[in-house]
């Protein structure tokens, strides 16, 4: 008759080592809520955006994901906007890529940061079907704020996932 296996031996039923669950469970994990930092209300929203540079001394360099987070808090706070070929509007309202801009300029984040971060969101939008860039998409009749949180929420899962 076999042996009933004592309670210590799950280790051999893994096919990976404990240490590496371990790493790719962390790994998992969605990035941190970011800092904090209020941004300007208003009237900062309708400043161009180089107004908000000396923001970036003394900023670290942040994963795609957390800037992500920051730009979709500025469409929140800001307004979201889908005029063709403008970053922003009169209101201060931004674009999805506006909203990265200004995002790096308000010191969330490198402009590699910003390039990477854009290549997550092209690859979300080839995920879910969309073969053109994210200006096009952006400004697609019907578009909605709600698509473009919903896109920055995957976005934001799927870098995260990905431990960017």
């Amino acid at each position: 008759t076999p042996v009933p296996a004592r309670p210590s031996d799950w280790r051999s039923l893994l096919s990976v080592p404990v240490d590496r669950l371990i790493d790719d469970t962390v790994r998992s994990l969605p990035a941190p809520p970011p800092h904090q930092r209020p941004l300007p209300g208003r009237l900062g929203a309708m400043l161009p955006d180089r107004v908000h540079l000396w923001r970036r001394v003394g900023q670290s360099d942040l994963r795609p994901s957390a800037h992500l987070g920051h730009a979709r808090q500025i469409l929140v706070e800001w307004g979201w906007q889908n005029t063709p070929y403008r970053l922003r509007n009169a209101r201060g309202a931004r674009c999805v890529c506006g909203a990265m801009l200004s995002a790096h300029r308000l010191g969330y984040g490198s402009l590699d940061t910003v390039d990477r971060a854009g290549a997550w969101l092209i690859t979300e939008l080839r995920a879910q079907g969309w073969p053109g860039l994210i200006g096009p998409w952006n400004r697609h009749p019907g578009r909605t704020a709600a698509d473009a949180l919903a896109l920055l929420d995957a976005t934001i899962r799927r870098a995260s996932l990905a431990g960017q």
